[in-house]
């Protein structure tokens, strides 16, 4: 009832009237059952256009600091993450890298679709990079398709950085699901893992023509760090 009421009542039309947000192969989401939607990601506004645009409900997990602020930026904080349908996930790696996974086979054990971005993190400068393997692995343990989306000029809308996003219009296309079924029982396989994985962001690369880097967003931003550092204290470059 929450998330209805922020979808249809509270945020949505708001939003929907203020950015006019726009929409193609809506039809593409399957109408019932469990799938994943697999998509880039440019802004922290994709996790509000995505669930915004499509009429059934969509759980994403996010990252956990953003459920644990304090102070009133950390309730206000809290109580979107929890209004868009998001879900606190520990993205450290090891034990927690695996809990996670359990946690998005659970959202899909229920018959719901899950939002997941297969970079891991947002893009630091509009590219499309790796994929990581963990949604190759909920694919096939939960033997459900994935469906690629792509989201459009959302980072122009509200860049890396920015708090307060721009008035412009954004848009979303999805794509035909993608059966990974000739792979059942191989979610052991690393290379038929990463197979998947690159066939993921192959299907994302066509839909959208996004420039694609084989190479770990994080990867990048760590250099984007690295070398924020070395700069002098008057020169600043913004990362996520």
């Amino acid at each position: 009832m929450f998330y209805w009421l922020m979808k249809y009542v509270v945020i949505g039309p708001i939003v929907k009237g203020i950015f006019r947000p726009w929409i193609v192969g809506r039809r593409n989401v399957p109408a019932s059952g469990a799938a994943i939607l697999a998509s880039n990601h440019l802004s922290f506004v994709d996790s509000i256009f995505l669930p915004l645009m499509i009429d059934r409900p969509v759980t994403f997990l996010a990252k956990s600091d953003y459920f644990t602020g304090k102070g009133l930026k950390g309730w206000a904080t809290r109580f979107f993450f929890k209004a868009t349908g998001q879900l606190p996930i520990d993205r450290s790696g090891g034990k927690a890298s695996e809990a996670s996974l359990n946690t998005g086979l659970q959202v899909l054990g229920r018959g719901d679709l899950l939002g997941i971005y297969p970079e891991g993190t947002r893009s630091p400068d509009g590219k499309l990079y790796r994929g990581r393997t963990g949604i190759a692995r909920m694919a096939l343990e939960a033997r459900v398709p994935v469906v690629p989306v792509v989201m459009v000029d959302t980072d122009t809308m509200m860049p890396i950085g920015t708090r307060i996003p721009r008035v412009a219009r954004v848009g979303i296309v999805i794509g035909e699901p993608l059966d990974f079924s000739r792979f059942e029982g191989m979610e052991g396989d690393r290379y038929i893992l990463r197979s998947i994985t690159d066939e993921i962001m192959v299907a994302l690369q066509r839909l959208g023509e996004q420039e694609y880097e084989d190479v770990y967003a994080s990867t990048v931003k760590d250099r984007l760090v690295a070398r924020t550092k070395r700069a002098p204290e008057t020169s600043t470059v913004a990362v996520d």
